[in-house]
């Protein structure tokens, strides 16, 4: 065993002994050492309940006959950080919370590893940290929020944030919108639409990564502890036979990851996410590779922040294995960490409504959830929830407004600046510009709540949330402080946009285009050590902005 390294033999007395303060006896040091990466807190919904979890977790593992040994690592609630300059630290986290699962693991020579995770940049940091090491390991995910109700209707975070946007345009008054406060986020779990967090945790199942049925369990489900001790118990097994993460996980795992997202019309922010995994698990993901899935996978449901229906539909419609079923003829063969592989549980999966998981003859839309667009403004690619644009703005050509930062725009926003016909171009907020690439769901929900989703497009290097909706088309690259064409864009230009065609235009000239690029100025930012450091490591955003 791995750990053999820090407790067998004269010479690790004082590792033993250390160990011993910890609780550990004689029996132990002839068990497994098994590490569980919590990432509890009490700033985060979706990972306030993740210490029931964790303890879960611990019995499963004694249970097995391994010894469990928890650690802390850092998450951020991304709809907390949205709007001001903690959004930066966001996607940074990702590499932190990657880095200290390896600090962890291999400082103390676990044998094998659970991840207790649930939100945005947690999953896939965990997952970059599995695909690195490649110790055996599980994660399992705590699980959506419940959704709230108002009006007698499902709501949720973006409701709130669109509520802004009605008080602004005069749609909603102050106690309209505390009202939707109040409302919208009214359990432990992970923000309740397909949003980044409730994405990552279905694709991790259908990576493998975590054991059946857990991508779309509910937080408050009552199965989802004795869910935990199984995954304790089982990563014991597979520690002991020698089963790693890179035996899970191999370009037919991602591919089939990347099908799904298709079907359930997934973030956007699993573009940046799923290259990031990938190349710690020595696989290659490109962009076109998301295009060309996207055109042959339909998208099947409708949920938020697209559509009517919540996590909690989806998981009664069946969860991942009813998708999986939708999709079973497009699938790849592969390992999970269940046991079964991933073509036996789409065969045994079970669809229990036709309308939340539609059959893939009678879809919502016949491609899948995102497009990949492509042309001057963006020569390296730029990425759209398609699932979640209306017909209106498939096919749009506006008159562009440009900012140097989402601060600029959202004053514009809100001073009723922006109308029908214009496009919204915010730069210097890609993995390098901002630093951090920060999500922008305020000035997206401000547009939705103002009544201007089918009239106004929104274009940026940096990123969205998994809870925007509407034109808007983020990841733009080469990103402005690369010398990206989206920094030289001018208020006025006219943009073209045409999702069918894969197409964003900036409809200047050539030799404007080359002039401008030319006279290029570039804005720096300041930013802290982290971000700095983030800054100067951090490579493009059409290759998952993976550090170099």
């Amino acid at each position: 065993m791995r750990s053999d390294t820090v407790k067998k033999g004269l010479e690790k007395a004082p590792a033993r002994s250390l160990l011993r303060a910890c609780g550990l006896q004689d029996p132990d040091f002839h068990k497994p050492f098994i590490g569980i990466a919590n990432s509890w807190n009490e700033v985060v919904p979706g990972h306030i309940h993740l210490d029931k979890i964790a303890a879960a977790v611990r019995e499963g593992i004694l249970e097995a006959g391994g010894v469990p040994f928890t650690f802390g690592v850092p998450g951020v609630c991304d709809g907390v950080a949205m709007g001001h300059k903690g959004m930066r630290y966001s996607l940074v986290s990702r590499e932190v919370i990657a880095d200290c699962c390896e600090l962890m693991v291999e400082a103390h020579a676990f044998d094998g590893w659970v991840g207790v995770t649930n939100c945005d940049k947690i999953t896939p940091g965990m997952l970059m940290a599995a695909g690195r090491m490649d110790v055996p390991a599980i994660m399992i995910t705590g699980g959506p929020m419940e959704a709230g109700r108002l009006d007698d209707a499902n709501c949720d975070l973006q409701t709130v944030f669109e509520a802004i946007g009605q008080y602004k345009a005069g749609k909603a008054d102050e106690a309209q919108v505390h009202m939707a406060e109040c409302a919208a986020c009214p359990s432990e779990g992970s923000c309740s639409g397909l949003f980044t967090a409730n994405t990552m945790a279905c694709l991790t199942e259908t990576m493998g990564m975590s054991l059946r049925g857990c991508g779309t369990m509910m937080a408050n489900d009552p199965r989802k502890l004795e869910l935990a001790r199984a995954t304790g118990r089982r990563i014991v097994e597979l520690a002991k036979a020698g089963i790693r993460p890179r035996d899970i996980v191999t370009p037919a795992s991602i591919r089939n990851a990347i099908r799904v997202d298709m079907a359930i019309g997934g973030s956007t922010n699993t573009a940046l996410h799923i290259p990031a995994i990938a190349s710690e698990f020595g696989i290659k993901v490109g962009l076109s590779l998301f295009d060309e899935i996207s055109q042959q996978v339909p998208h099947i449901t409708s949920l938020r922040p697209g559509g009517p229906f919540s996590m909690r539909d989806l998981e009664e419609a069946g969860g991942i294995p009813a998708v999986l079923n939708r999709i079973q003829g497009m699938l790849e063969d592969a390992a999970t960490v269940t046991g079964p592989r991933l073509t036996e549980i789409a065969a045994s999966g079970k669809v229990s409504n036709d309308e939340v998981l539609r059959p893939i003859e009678n879809p919502y839309h016949k491609e899948g959830g995102i497009a990949i667009l492509s042309g001057n403004l963006a020569p390296q690619g730029a990425v759209v929830k398609q699932s979640a644009v209306s017909e209106k703005m498939m096919r749009f050509t506006g008159e562009a407004r440009a900012f140097d930062s989402e601060d600029e725009a959202m004053q514009a926003i809100m001073a009723g600046e922006i109308r029908s016909g214009h496009v919204v171009v915010i730069r210097y907020e890609g993995p390098k510009g901002a630093p951090g690439m920060p999500e922008m769901l305020s000035p997206t929900s401000l547009i939705a709540g103002m009544g201007l989703a089918e009239s106004v497009a929104l274009i940026t290097d940096g990123r969205f949330s998994g809870a925007t909706r509407g034109g808007s088309i983020g990841h733009v690259s080469p990103e402005a402080f690369d010398g990206g064409p989206i920094a030289i864009v001018q208020d006025g230009d006219r943009i073209l946009i045409d999702i069918p065609a894969r197409k964003l235009e900036l409809q200047v000239p050539d030799e404007e285009v080359l002039a401008r690029l030319k006279a290029f100025r570039l804005v720096v930012k300041e930013a802290g050590v982290a971000l700095q450091k983030y800054r100067a490591l951090v490579g493009s955003a059409c290759d998952g902005a993976v550090l170099r």
